[in-house]
């Protein structure tokens, strides 16, 4: 059984950000965390294999993904080929502190994007081919900058990807316990509830009761306002805990569907399935092989 690999960056607690641009023909790096954020422009790889979190996804040939604090993540050669006298993958990795920004500062109207952005990259955020190739020059820039004027330029390039379109998440929401702000206290209460609990049965009732409300009422609700019923919403939160402890434990998938709420096999492995594109078989032993001992 192997682990993440907790990386020590290079960056000192007297800079505010530090990166790296590569030429590479190959991807070697383990899965790794960091309490760092990171952005990762990739150019070139096409057939390389991006893991994050539970999530992953053999890349095209231009991508830029941002990602939040100890979130599992890493590239992978998988089907990507160098060929002689063509042009090498180019990858640069900016790194910066998860209090950069101080949090008083974060909750201030004119941060209020940026401060989204870094909600959201808890689960990891790839974005648009569009914005990857406008951002891409920016980046590129960046590097050859140094002091104050490097500073603005890395604000000025988070306040665009966090403005930008059509930016997708990857990991599940829950996988890194991510906690999201629903602007309702009901659900709030409701969705915590179900992630301090999901390893035992729980009910729609017992739901109800503890947010007020009738069951009926409760259904519509949950429905509304995030467009999954309330067993759906429960079965995502037992999904990423089963992933992770796919990733980081030597148990059995029997033991961890059962750890996790699950009491039917059967029913966890098409769940799965649906969810991940895998069986749980494939899952764990897509990660074989990409993890060190700590």
């Amino acid at each position: 059984m192997t682990l993440v690999y907790r990386e020590i960056t290079p960056l000192t607690q007297h800079d505010c950000f530090t990166f790296f641009s590569r030429r590479k023909t190959e991807f070697d790096f383990p899965l790794h965390i960091h309490d760092e954020f990171e952005l990762n422009l990739v150019i070139g790889g096409k057939g390389v294999k991006r893991i994050v979190g539970d999530h992953t996804e053999v890349i095209d040939d231009y991508e830029l993904v941002l990602i939040g604090s100890n979130l599992p993540h890493g590239w992978f050669t998988h089907e990507y080929k160098y060929e002689q006298g063509k042009e090498e993958i180019l990858e640069i990795t900016i790194q910066f502190h998860k209090d950069l920004f101080d949090e008083k500062f974060l909750k201030r109207n004119q941060m209020y994007s940026i401060r989204t952005l870094f909600e959201k990259s808890t689960r990891g955020i790839l974005f648009s081919r569009e914005t990857t190739e406008t951002i891409s020059t920016k980046i590129i820039e960046l590097t050859k900058k140094q002091g104050f004027d490097s500073v603005l330029e890395l604000i000025s390039i988070l306040h665009d990807l966090a403005i930008s379109r059509n930016m997708k998440g990857l990991s599940n929401s829950s996988f890194n316990d991510e906690k999201i702000s629903m602007n309702s206290r009901r659900l709030e209460k409701a969705f915590e509830y179900m992630h301090n609990n999901f390893e035992r049965e729980i009910t729609l009732a017992e739901i109800s009761k503890l947010v007020g409300m009738a069951e009926v009422s409760f259904s519509r609700f949950i429905k509304k306002r995030t467009g999954k019923t309330f067993v759906d919403s429960l079965n995502e939160i037992r999904l990423g805990q089963t992933s992770r402890l796919l990733i980081d434990s030597t148990q059995s998938i029997a033991e961890i569907a059962y750890k996790c709420g699950f009491n039917n096999l059967s029913y966890f492995n098409r769940l799965f399935r649906n969810k991940n594109g895998c069986t749980p078989k494939e899952f764990r032993e897509n990660y074989t092989g990409k993890r060190t001992f700590i």
